[in-house]
């Protein structure tokens, strides 16, 4: 519980450094395009104001997620993290959209860029700061299963992506004086920082919506696959929910019907201890016993079984769709 506590303030800790650096370097980015009058410095700065609300806002997501539960959520409050990765990806998608009006509208005026060459020291500087913070988020979201500071990192290095295209614009417009170019590349990274919007808010949606996530029921599947006991006859009606860096199991389990309770509820414990050990984050199972039928007898493996009523035929391979079927697994 400790261990779990000290995690938590770790993220706000690294979540709290993102809001300060995000904070600096948007006032850089604001300085650089006074300077230049530039709409590419532009977009790049307003990508930065989002950087900064989404900072603001996973330090508060997070801060609720580590909340422990209560009688109003049973179940905790992780899925504030679908919440606010979902609100950061329609924020970027708006920055998006005005970057590309002030391109358009850059192009029927017409614009002088100035200062440039100092202007592009300033951006190539913040390229740099947002990678490193990005690639350290992004590490840290994995290792902690933060959808929070997964987001926040790739958010920072599509930035970084942008302002290197920024940058290389800005030393063609210095060299050639073709001041258009600018808010050509504005119009083209408005597009780009839309794309990366939808893509971070359709990630938000699926989580929750509660939409299987195949990498993680795969992962499931595949160490009770490996580690199956023959008294395990089948695992169906499988369902995976995230709450933040939780997941909550359900899943129904087929065991003989001549098992007493206290056997069933045994064999049912050694499924749970299993995927806990091997799963690196925190879960709350919920396993429903089933007992077998005769329709169960022809993948059952139990040699010397009493009741068999029909022929063992072959011995199934649990897969994503028969473990999340609803039905007992059977063959002809």
């Amino acid at each position: 519980m400790n261990t779990q506590k000290n995690t938590h303030k770790d993220k706000i800790g690294f979540q709290k450094i993102i809001a300060a650096f995000g904070v600096i370097l948007f006032v850089g980015k604001i300085i650089a395009w006074k300077l230049t009058n530039s709409d590419a410095v532009f977009s790049d700065a307003m990508e930065s104001i989002v950087n900064v609300i989404s900072a603001f806002m996973g330090l508060y997501s997070l801060h609720l997620a580590a909340k422990p539960k209560d009688e109003d959520h049973p179940y905790g409050h992780g899925k504030v993290e679908f919440v606010t990765s979902g609100i950061e990806g329609a924020l970027i998608a708006i920055a998006g959209l005005m970057i590309i009006y002030e391109g358009i509208h850059s192009l029927i005026v017409g614009k002088t860029l100035s200062k440039i060459d100092l202007g592009i020291w300033i951006i190539a500087a913040t390229a740099v700061i947002n990678y490193l913070l990005g690639y350290i988020s992004i590490k840290k979201g994995e290792k902690e299963n933060s959808l929070v500071l997964i987001s926040s990192g790739k958010h920072l290095q599509s930035d970084t992506i942008t302002t290197l295209g920024v940058v290389a614009s800005l030393v063609v417009v210095y060299f050639t004086k073709i001041y258009w170019l600018d808010s050509v590349v504005a119009l083209v990274f408005g597009l780009y920082i839309i794309f990366v919007g939808y893509k971070i808010v359709r990630k938000s949606l699926s989580g929750i919506m509660d939409e299987q996530d195949p990498e993680i029921l795969n992962q499931v599947i595949r160490i009770l696959e490996e580690n199956r006991q023959i008294e395990w006859i089948d695992v169906h009606n499988m369902k995976i929910q995230q709450f933040g860096a939780s997941l909550h199991i359900d899943a129904h389990i087929t065991l003989p019907w001549y098992y007493d309770l206290r056997d069933a509820h045994s064999e049912m414990e050694k499924v749970i201890i299993l995927l806990a050990k091997n799963i690196k984050r925190s879960i709350e199972f919920n396993f429903h016993m089933d007992d077998c039928k005769p329709i169960s007898c022809s993948v059952c493996q139990i040699k010397d079984c009493p009741v068999r009523e029909k022929d063992f035929v072959k011995r199934v391979e649990w897969t994503p769709e028969n473990v999340t079927s609803v039905d007992k697994h059977t063959v002809e």
